[in-house]
């Protein structure tokens, strides 16, 4: 029998990747500081105990990094993607109220390179560890041939779980609430498709001293929905300002209703140097436009939902219009 045809031989070495779970032991148990799994981790699934809630509810969600991750890689800011495929799950799972409890990834890679892949789930971990979310385990799929040798694909999902009594009910909206911003850090991991056909036309337009500001990752809101609870805001939205910006992702929440919107020209870093090739409207609809996350609240208590967090603001009035419109101060 020839020894040609083997797994190895064929590009898989699964005893490199049994290995590589080990060595990130330290990193998923860092996740694990208020919660912990029911049962040991490396199962085939992994569990968590929901009997500390009275009537929980359930909910997950699943994203990725996008085309960002093209110039997280290019820029070997392997930590920022990690980072970024939480935030992208774990936000999602905050607009509803909910605690983030348990959170997987898929890393799919033409070959296991444990440094890499180490430097992914260090960023991970960091993230989790600061919302209380556990790495509850993954999948690294070492496909050869199928994913080009520098390319990685990134998945992440997210299991959260709520009281149902306290579960956030959009369908309270009322006209005259106030919409919240509170401040991103930079893109996130949105718009990257149009930020990337914008440098690759424009060489040299970023310089080397801002890229790594450039490429901030996505911030996780846990404590601003920590605040809000705090203060005894009536919270009767969240949005998290992903693709379609602004606009698209508050009109998911306010059926028939609209809102008016004025915020101030981004200025943040390079980033003024990206939207200078871009039309107002165009860029309200693909960016976050400097506002990550929204909360929506009554009128009398805007002023408190705004107090407690460095650089959030009134942004906006829920009305009867039917659409979201976004006005830019200069």
């Amino acid at each position: 029998m020839s020894s040609e045809f083997t797994y190895k031989a064929a590009g898989v070495d699964i005893k490199e990747a049994a290995a590589l779970v080990g060595d990130i032991g330290e990193l998923r148990r860092s996740t694990e500081g208020k919660r912990s799994l029911m049962g040991a981790f490396g199962l085939f699934a992994a569990s968590y105990d929901l009997s500390a809630y009275k009537n929980p509810v359930i909910m997950t969600g699943c994203d990725g990094v996008g085309t960002k991750l093209e110039l997280l890689l290019e820029h070997d800011q392997l930590e920022i993607a990690g980072k970024d495929l939480v935030a992208m799950n774990v936000n999602d799972i905050l607009t509803t109220g909910g605690d983030p409890l348990m959170f997987l990834d898929y890393v799919g890679i033409g070959r296991i390179d444990k440094v890499k892949i180490k430097r992914l789930i260090a960023g991970m971990a960091e993230h989790l560890a600061s919302c209380d979310c556990i790495l509850a385990g993954g999948e690294t799929a070492e496909m050869p041939g199928i994913v080009p040798d520098g390319i990685i694909e990134l998945s992440g999902f997210c299991v959260g779980a709520a009281e149902k009594s306290e579960l956030i009910d959009p369908t309270r909206i009322e006209v005259g609430d106030k919409l919240i911003g509170y401040p991103s850090d930079g893109l996130h991991a949105n718009g990257w498709s149009l930020v990337r056909k914008i440098l690759k036309a424009n060489p040299g337009l970023i310089n080397d001293d801002e890229w790594v500001e450039f490429l901030a990752p996505t911030r996780l809101y846990h404590d601003v929905l920590a605040g809000l609870r705090e203060h005894s805001i009536d919270i009767k939205a969240m949005a998290h300002i992903t693709g379609g910006g602004l606009p698209e992702n508050l009109e998911r929440l306010l059926a028939e209703k609209g809102a008016s919107i004025t915020i101030p020209r981004w200025k943040l870093g390079a980033i003024p140097k990206v939207l200078a090739f871009v039309d107002d409207a165009e860029a309200v609809n693909t960016f976050n436009m400097g506002w990550g996350w929204v909360a929506i609240v009554p009128a009398a208590q805007a002023e408190a939902a705004a107090a407690f967090h460095p650089g959030a603001r009134v942004i906006g009035e829920i009305d009867a219009s039917g659409t979201v419109r976004v006005e830019i101060a200069n």
